[in-house]
């Protein structure tokens, strides 16, 4: 009845199977509780294995097609994840990690969780097969805010997961690079046409977006640094080209060139042509009144700008 629906499907029966095999543990403690010989509990762990040996033929028939079905990368990590606690939890009945069970539900886990890293690669590689170009407003493209979302979706179900904590945060980390290294190759891809001053401001919005995506999930610190420097740097580029953009429209940009290049040898900075006291007080005038009203000169990417911290 809920085979369309693979979580309950697979919950369902491995909730049963946890049922079955902690009832048929309880029979035989009833049934061997005036044994006082030693090595009983070890015999009652290796007798309830052989019992389920039995269910998991039909058992990994019904979960490989499932798996196979390819129902999206949140499904199927949802699910290596429902495999992963209940063999956990089976363990503590049937304590050999020898039984059949156990290790048909390990095979089911690690092929689930083979089946989502591939479904990520195939995502990664269809990005890269169409690069989007950047959109007017240098804002992120569409097909970075649906990887961030599918992003958020893994990562959500990874923090409500019932494993282990070294675990969870090894299958982060192979999460984070299946699908973050593939995207900063993806931004950089498609701004590759702009301006300096596009490139800078459409990079700083589509990383400053990341982080903030990343910012809400636990092990991420290492990621959210190396996107921090990234932003910085793009910011330099941007703070370069705001200053040229004043020191250009003050008139004030040849001046500065000569202030800076010039040595005692050359002589007065007034014989350079150009740096005569009329010229230098007409460009200071216009510096003034740009200092009066800075809002003047903003460069109009700054406003494409999605952080108002930024």
């Amino acid at each position: 009845m809920h085979s369309h629906d693979p979580l309950r499907y697979v919950g369902d029966m491995l909730a049963w199977l946890h049922q079955a095999t902690a009832s048929e543990k309880e029979h035989l403690e009833a049934l061997l509780k005036q044994v006082t010989l030693q090595g009983v509990e070890e015999n009652m762990q290796e007798v309830v294995g052989h019992i389920t040996e039995g269910v998991c033929r039909p058992l990994k028939v019904r979960i490989e097609q499932v798996i196979v079905a390819e129902p999206g990368a949140v499904l199927l990590y949802k699910l290596s994840n429902l495999l992963k606690f209940y063999h956990h939890t089976i363990r503590s009945i049937i304590g050999t990690s020898v039984a059949s069970l156990l290790i048909t539900i390990e095979e089911m886990h690690l092929l689930s969780k083979k089946m989502f890293f591939n479904s990520l690669s195939l995502h990664a590689s269809r990005l890269m097969d169409k690069v989007e170009l950047p959109p007017p407003d240098l804002g992120p493209t569409a097909s970075l805010n649906q990887t961030l979302s599918l992003l958020r979706e893994v990562l959500t179900s990874h923090d409500s997961s019932v494993v282990p904590l070294d675990a969870r945060q090894a299958d982060f980390a192979q999460v984070l690079s299946c699908i973050l290294d593939p995207l900063l190759q993806l931004c950089t891809v498609s701004a590759s046409n702009l301006g300096t001053a596009d490139m800078a401001t459409y990079m700083v919005n589509s990383l400053y977006v990341m982080k903030t995506t990343l910012a809400l999930f636990e092990f991420t610190d290492k990621r959210l640094e190396m996107l921090e420097f990234q932003i910085e740097a793009h910011l330099d580029t941007l703070i370069n080209e705001q200053a040229s953009y004043v020191l250009t429209r003050t008139g004030l940009s040849y001046i500065y060139n000569c202030v800076q290049q010039h040595t005692a040898e050359q002589g007065p900075l007034s014989l350079l042509p150009s740096m005569d006291s009329s010229s230098v007080k007409a460009a200071m005038v216009q510096f003034d009144r740009y200092l009066s009203s800075p809002d003047t000169l903003v460069m109009p990417q700054l406003n494409f700008l999605l952080s108002a911290a930024i």
